[in-house]
């Protein structure tokens, strides 16, 4: 029974955070309202939540991770895939051997293998805290994008380094040849779990639909089931069940282009897995907000570890760990961004200037480098204890450091990521537009020709052949017009779209009307529930379609 309260309470507390932040007259991201939440509620009741770090690691991180994967944007990541590589892969290699052996250095009482351990777990990104923290400043584009596959990869990298670091720590020895032997597996064999698990589920869930049709929540349940079978079967071969989860998601765009499940299964689908996200990482700060008065309490005797009795340490510790991690991530983005330029000038037919990147530019990927839920995820996978049942070093100390790490860099991005993102522009993109207007006008030629024939086969079995002509031609009539509008030059194709946007307002006026007065006529009782159900749903399904 106390389980469950716990549940109830960390569920209601990231249900008020999200209206919470918004009701805030101080742009507070949504990430630190959970966070003193989670605080509140840990002083205020006599519930504790005991984190079991695997349970913890398989609960949280197998759907995050695949729902990431899943949904990034494929093509915009590979159009900027150096500058991603070069952040979440060569970056966290940097972060992981230069702040391990700062943080050994700073912290001589924390064996090497424990500050590899936690270099790694601060490591990763969190683009979500990032979107939380700017979301009145609006992103550019294209950063966002850089960041998400950045955040993507370096989840996978360091949450992999931190799996080294941890079976160090236990054995006590690390050897750089078998190191790199079972990175290779560890890597490889995850990647391959991923897709062979993706492929099979959706395979296998395709043809159960062809056969004997489809039901949405089937659906739905093997799209949540899959990212825990690939982290668990990855797990049971000694691979990576992180990378496997990462894969499974990558995989699941190109398994769905295939096999396309019905659109009111990818609607109710999406918002499962929507809700899946808000929920999984909202509980993940407010439990780390749950743990601050317990780590908090704890301090005096955490800092006794490191040879100081001054609490003040611990901050001091924490500052210097996130101005390491500041400046490692400030010269490299720099110096990755420099790269980009270089090589996209040696491609280039003709010489072009080449400018150094702005330094706002640089500081605003430097700042949006917040901790998040990863890093902490990581951290509370420690183990309690070593092989031979003592307890594990520095594990609290860890913990604290991890914590101070994330709630500091949240602080300081809200500041100062607004200010940096004000009218802060990149490097011009080209327009998909035209792609846009091509494949509108392809499928509408496709979808005359379906009509065409579906209307001449029904004519064949009735008479009234001239009834289904005149329905047919209403309804290509439409398709008709997006042709002539997109195949136009440029200045009536623009007018095209203003008028597109026109109507589509107009009848978003229409929809509210028709549901304002459906629940006047229920409130008068001259519709039943069940009908007031039914015609919401189609009105939501056309509203939705009208604000896609």
């Amino acid at each position: 029974m106390e389980t469950v309260s716990i549940v109830l309470f960390l569920l209601l507390a990231v249900v008020v955070s999200g209206a919470a932040s918004r009701m805030l007259p101080v742009a507070l991201p949504t990430p630190l309202v959970q966070i003193l939440l989670g605080s509140a509620i840990g002083l205020s009741t006599s519930y504790r939540v005991e984190l079991d770090p695997e349970l913890f690691l398989l609960l949280f991180l197998p759907p995050l991770l695949f729902l990431d994967g899943w949904r990034i944007p494929k093509d915009e990541l590979l159009k900027d895939v150096s500058t991603v590589a070069e952040l979440a892969l060569g970056l966290v290699l940097i972060t992981v051997l230069g702040m391990g052996f700062f943080i050994h250095w700073m912290i001589p009482a924390m064996p090497l293998a424990v500050a590899f351990a936690l270099a790694a777990v601060v490591s990763p990104t969190d683009p979500i805290a990032v979107s939380a923290i700017a979301a009145r400043v609006p992103i550019p584009r294209r950063m966002m994008h850089i960041l998400e596959g950045e955040s993507l990869l370096n989840d996978a990298s360091g949450l992999v380094c931190l799996r080294f670091a941890i079976a160090a720590a236990l054995t006590g020895s690390f050897s750089a040849s078998a190191a790199a032997f079972d990175f290779l597996w560890v890597a490889g064999a995850g990647i391959v779990v991923g897709v062979v698990v993706t492929l099979a589920a959706t395979r296998a869930k395709a043809w159960v639909s062809r056969r004997f049709g489809e039901e949405a929540a089937s659906q739905i349940l093997v799209s949540l089931l899959i990212p825990f079978g690939a982290y668990l079967i990855a797990e049971h071969l000694h691979a990576s069940g992180i990378l496997a989860a990462v894969a499974a998601g990558v995989t699941m765009t190109f398994a769905e282009i295939s096999r396309q499940a019905m659109a009111s299964t990818r609607m109710r689908r999406n918002s499962v897995w929507d809700t899946i996200q808000f929920a999984l990482n909202g509980i993940i700060f407010v439990l780390l907000g749950e743990q601050l008065p317990a780590i908090l309490s704890g301090a005096a005797e955490t800092v006794r570890v490191t040879g100081h009795h001054g609490v003040a340490w611990l901050g001091i510790y924490i500052m210097a760990i996130v101005a390491g991690l500041g400046t490692l991530r400030f010269t490299w983005v720099w110096v990755s961004l420099k790269l980009t330029l270089l090589r996209r000038r040696a491609g280039a037919s003709e010489a072009v200037p080449l400018h150094s990147p702005g330094w706002r530019l640089v500081a605003a990927m430097s700042f949006a480098g917040v901790r998040g839920a990863i890093t902490l995820a990581g951290v509370l996978t420690l183990p309690l204890t070593m092989n031979d049942g003592t307890p594990f070093p520095a594990r609290d100390l860890a913990i604290f450091l991890a914590a101070g790490v994330i709630i500091v860099s949240l602080v300081i991005a809200s500041i100062a990521l607004p200010l940096l993102l004000q009218g802060l522009t990149m490097p011009a993109e080209p327009s998909l537009q035209a792609e846009d207007d091509a494949a509108r006008v392809a499928a509408a030629k496709a979808a005359i020709r379906a009509i065409e024939r579906a209307q001449h086969d029904l004519a064949e079995e009735r008479d009234d052949a001239d009834f289904y002509a005149a329905a047919g031609s209403r309804v290509m009539d439409l398709y008709r017009d997006r042709i002539e509008s997109r195949s136009q030059g440029a200045k009536v194709a623009a007018e095209a779209r203003l008028q597109d946007k026109l109507e589509r307002d107009l009848r978003l006026v229409g929809v509210r009307a028709e549901r304002d007065t459906l629940v006047r006529l229920a409130r008068e009782r001259k519709i039943g529930s069940a009908t007031l159900q039914k015609i919401n749903r189609e009105l939501d399904l056309m509203e939705a379609r009208y604000r896609g």
